[in-house]
């Protein structure tokens, strides 16, 4: 085949293009790159004396990778972060109406009790930002996919119903003489009123009290799940704990989320550590953060300026796409596999649990998670697949132990999706409690509120704390604390034994 021989649109040195990197569509035509060095300083903006911010319009030169967006459309850039919000919220179909920052006062006054609007209403009526959760309302911005004239508490609020609704809530009704909004028609498996989430999506929530220091809608937590304030006891085991799997969908984020939701309910002092780009552990608590571990581990930021207080005990320092930047970083440094254990060692001792949410690789940011854990737990979905998912843990495990000096160990095998029913899953769990003895855990039964409460952007005690998956949890939870499962013989007799299947 002949090779395309081209001229680099940055320095006009003619070369053959070998690399898919070499060659790009920009502008209607295409962008040819005779080195790596020509392509990032096309990427900065050098070599056209700046980019165009896609928000504002300005000209800058790309200083941080945060400023260069992907979207369907290709590649563009945002010289801040409310540029860089903006054109997210186009890319997720936000409209322009939708863009303009509103008033807080304003967003109280749009807090409708669903009791006050009729059936109608509720059926058009939009997720409005008071059944969301706190912590989502960093960003200046309302960003609601919704039609302008349909949003509760602004201008143009076109339904009667709605506006009528509004006008009513400009002098809320006291709690106590507010009828709860019922239903004639419950599912066999739905939680009792009392125990119901507050709100679905796209609508507004059918119970709950108004809290108007907060605009949100208060959820009815029942008293079995009241939040301690100190540790009912110390843990008995590890207190970095890396959850780890290189198969994907065997629920590791769903755990990292529920298992410190489990330990900060008890009093501990949790810190969640996203260590994938995909930013799935923000994305289930509904969270928005203007810093992440990009900045931990790149610009030297400290961890306590990024982590986001989520919950009562619960902390977060989140990730997204701009991880990727930070494996380029890690891979130029000394000691490259320490560098995270290094940034986390001046926060470790003010918390009583680390989690550390892993993605489904080998990447050198898992080393990093592996190097700062002292445990690990797996999350093993109930299949053929995921079986074989394990023997290459045990290889990561043993290279950690062999050539990074670090003594990180199998805390617990976590069976996942677990069915009664399904002979494939009941043979999963004998074979793994065949192999890791009682570090194989009982299982987490499959229930459908565990995938609904991401989207409601709650963890699973908060949603359905009546489901068996909350159960399931819990009882994860206890026997981390308690420590009960580590009767099982030396680390090394467990991983001679699992190697051996």
């Amino acid at each position: 085949m002949a090779a395309m021989h081209e001229t680099c649109s940055v320095c006009s040195k003619p070369f053959d293009v070998q690399f898919r990197y070499q060659m790009e569509e920009r502008d209607g035509g295409f962008a040819f790159y005779c080195s790596t060095g020509c392509q990032q300083r096309a990427v900065r903006g050098e070599a056209q004396g700046g980019v165009t911010c896609g928000g504002c319009a300005k000209r800058f030169v790309v200083e941080l990778v945060s400023q260069v967006v992907k979207t369907p459309n290709g590649r563009s850039y945002a010289c801040s972060e409310p540029c860089r919000d903006q054109l997210l919220a186009e890319e997720r179909g936000g409209t322009l109406g939708n863009l303009v920052p509103i008033p807080a006062a304003q967003l109280r006054s749009a807090a409708v009790p669903a009791a006050t609007l009729g059936p109608a209403t509720r059926a058009i009526a939009p997720e409005s930002p008071v059944n969301r959760p706190a912590a989502a309302h960093h960003s200046p911005f309302l960003v609601s996919p919704a039609p302008q004239a349909h949003r509760v508490g602004s201008p143009a609020v076109a339904h009667p119903a709605v506006r009528a609704a509004a006008q009513h809530v400009a002098t809320p009704t006291p709690v106590a003489t507010r009828a709860p909004a019922t239903s004639s028609i419950r599912s066999a498996d739905a939680p009792p009123p009392s125990t119901r989430p507050s709100s679905a999506p796209g609508a507004l929530a059918l119970s709950g009290s108004l809290s108007e220091s907060s605009a949100n809608v208060a959820v009815s937590v029942p008293k079995q799940l009241a939040w301690s304030k100190e540790p009912q006891k110390p843990i008995n085991g590890p207190r970095r704990l890396a959850i780890f799997n290189h198969k994907g969908g065997t629920g590791k984020t769903t755990t990292t989320v529920s298992v410190a939701a489990g330990f900060a309910r008890r009093g501990y002092r949790v810190l969640v550590v996203d260590t994938d780009s995909q930013g799935n552990v923000s994305a289930s608590l509904n969270v928005k953060a203007e810093k992440s571990l990009y900045h931990v581990l790149v610009m030297g930021l400290r961890p306590t300026d990024a982590a986001v207080p989520v919950r009562e005990n619960f902390d977060l320092i989140p990730s997204n796409e701009t991880l990727a930047a930070a494996e380029l970083y890690l891979a130029g440094r000394q000691n490259r596999d320490r560098v995270l254990r290094d940034r986390l060692a001046q926060v470790a001792d003010g918390y009583d649990v680390i989690l550390i949410d892993c993605s489904p690789s080998l990447s050198l940011m898992n080393q990093n998670a592996l190097a700062f854990a002292d445990g690990i737990v797996v999350p093993v979905a109930c299949d053929y697949l995921s079986l074989i998912g394990v023997r290459q843990v045990l290889k990561t495990v043993k290279n950690v132990n062999t050539l990074l000096h670090h003594p990180v160990h199998i805390h617990a095998v976590l069976p996942t999706f677990y069915d009664a029913r399904a002979r494939i899953c009941r043979d999963a769990v004998d074979t793994m409690t065949k192999h890791f003895g009682t570090r194989c855990l009982a299982p987490i039964r499959m229930a459908t509120k565990v995938k609904e409460a991401p989207a409601q952007g709650r963890t699973i005690f908060e949603y359905a704390a009546d489901s068996t998956a909350a159960e399931d949890y819990a009882r994860t939870v206890e026997t981390l604390i308690s420590g009960a499962h580590l009767g099982a013989g030396t680390d090394a007799q467990i991983l001679a034994r699992a190697a051996e299947g």
